[in-house]
């Protein structure tokens, strides 16, 4: 009698699963190319890239984390990567693009050794050893800035927000905007400063050098009703109120129904909504405000109404510009007039509405607590002011982790080639595959330095030969020797004065050294069937 083993079906019909040795490698082939269309974005030479989405909208942008948003990846190892640079975008700001191509770089060097039947956790172990023994060093080579010295602290963050204008398409005039952004980041309040209430503005037409900083708030002109141009547009120490009130006489909402006996009473409801608006308008100008402000719009009548008292008005004012204003004059926005006091108004030196380029601003300067500024930015296309936004958005970022964490280390690829030639050494005195593998990973971190000089055009084999001979001979002189993009050869880059936040390394190494751990540690990869697929098998199993 014969005996038959049942078969076990754990998954749905149609569960695509995958593992081994290939898969592994698979995953790695994957975010190697990945990686691959990014890396040619790296360094002060890198290229741009122009991505056009599934609406026709065009960018263009040599930010990494914005490449990789808008890739839109499917691949579930990939995501880990995309996840990274998002994750280095939000916390730092700069070092996207060098935290994925180092990821990347990390599984390559893995290759070989999963090939060769090293098991996946003994590379993730000897990863992160080598990652702990990288921030132990950063944190013991950073070079702290007196913060104490007002020139040389504020040199310091002028230096770093440069070094992260240098791959972007305002270096050529990063000397500006690198102090635009410093003044912009120090105007915050020192102990919560929340980089938020620093505004970017894009203004189309003109020229770059046309861009400049409001020491306050400064928002478009929104959209206004007849009686506008009869009200003031400049004002000196005026009266701020900030409402979410609509002031706007509105037709019933959809399906209302009144119910009246005589046709009397309806007028008696409409003299009703009219008291009520005009009751709130009168608290307003009761309050000594002499400028309203509102997130909701501001109606016809009430624009005349104000007008007539030579009060200035703006109605649909954007939350984030309403948020940056209630914080700098420290009143709270108001969502009702009852109880509306001049207690509740806020005040500056001037508001004044300005003509840039073919748009109307209205601008607010001089208040007595500073916490927000505005950065005006001019230039032509449209995709070019928007790239030109993202780069500043990375400067401000690494000026406020610069000021939270006062360490700087020596960009272009120096700190990256101290890093390795370090592990070099630390592997030689320790033994087994440890060895080799503590080595890969400072092979791998080679791959910035590399990088650099191959988008900037330079013979990158004589590059990293004198970069390794200037770090395993003279480690201490050479510490801090790097790609000099300049003279197309190797430099003290700290005396170059290409800075960047220790705090944004530190974090690069890590990001990137738990994404290769994450995508290594992956043995298996389970897809579950689409909908769509579901309803196939569906129907081929009622035939």
């Amino acid at each position: 009698m014969s005996h038959f083993t049942p078969t076990i079906v754990l998954l749905k019909e149609g569960t695509d699963s995958s593992q081994g040795k290939g898969h592994l490698l698979s995953n790695i082939d994957a975010c190697v190319e990945i990686v691959n269309t990014l890396k040619t974005t790296l360094g002060p030479r890198g290229m741009d890239k122009l991505i056009t989405n599934d609406r026709g909208k065009s960018t263009v942008t040599n930010d990494g984390a914005t490449v990789m948003r808008l890739l839109d990846v499917v691949h579930p190892a990939v995501q880990t990567l995309v996840d990274i640079a998002m994750s280095q975008d939000s916390e730092v700001g700069d070092g996207t693009t060098s935290v994925v191509v180092f990821a990347g770089e990390i599984l390559e060097q893995s290759r070989s050794f999963i090939k060769e039947n090293v098991h996946p956790q003994t590379l993730i172990k000897a990863f992160r050893k080598a990652c702990f023994k990288c921030r132990e060093r950063i944190k013991e080579i950073a070079v702290k800035s007196n913060v104490e010295d007002e020139k040389q602290w504020n040199s310091m963050l002028k230096k770093c927000a440069s070094t992260a204008m240098n791959s972007k398409l305002i270096a050529g005039h990063k000397d500006a905007f690198s102090d635009m952004v410093v003044q912009a980041v120090r105007s915050l309040d020192p102990e919560f400063p929340e980089v938020d209430l620093i505004g970017i503005k894009k203004v189309g037409g003109g020229a770059m050098e046309e861009s400049f900083l409001v020491n306050g708030v400064a928002f478009k002109k929104t959209f206004s009703y007849a009686g506008f141009e009869q009200q003031p547009k400049k004002f000196t120490t005026p009266k701020i109120a900030l409402l979410n009130i609509e002031l706007e006489l509105k037709n019933e909402k959809e399906n209302a129904e009144i119910r009246i006996k005589d046709p009397k009473e309806y007028q008696k409801i409409v003299e009703a909504e009219w008291e009520l608006i005009y009751e709130k308008l009168e608290k307003i100008v009761e309050s000594g405000a002499n400028i309203v402000l509102s997130r909701l719009p501001i109606g016809d009548l009430a624009t005349q109404y104000f007008a007539d008292r030579d009060i200035f008005c703006a109605g649909r004012v954007e939350e984030s510009d309403m948020k940056r204003l209630s914080v700098i004059t420290g009143k709270q926005i108001q969502s009702t007039t009852n109880g509306f006091t001049s207690e509740m108004v806020g005040e500056c030196e001037l508001m004044e509405e300005k003509q840039i380029g073919s748009e109307r601003y209205n601008i607010f300067t001089g208040f007595e607590k500073q916490g927000s500024s505005t950065i005006i930015l001019r230039g032509g296309a449209e995709q070019f002011l928007a790239e030109s936004e993202r780069s500043l958005h990375d400067a401000i970022m690494v000026v406020h982790r610069a000021m939270l964490n006062s360490n700087v280390v020596a960009g272009g690829g120096a700190i990256e080639m101290e890093l390795s030639r370090y592990l070099h050494e630390y592997a030689k005195t320790i033994y087994g595959k440890e060895q080799m593998l503590i080595s890969a990973f400072a092979k791998a971190l080679e791959i910035i330095p590399r990088q650099i000089s191959q988008n900037a055009g330079f013979d990158s084999v004589d590059i990293m030969n004198k970069l390794r001979k200037g770090h395993f001979e003279k480690p201490k002189e050479n510490i801090w020797m790097g790609v000099d993009i300049e003279n197309e050869g190797v430099c003290n880059t700290m005396k170059s004065f290409v800075w960047e936040p220790s705090l944004m390394k530190l974090n690069m190494i890590s990001a990137a050294t738990d994404a290769a751990c994450l995508v290594l540690s992956v043995d298996e990869t389970v897809k579950s069937p689409s909908l769509q697929d579901n309803n196939k098998i569906s129907m081929e199993g009622r035939k």
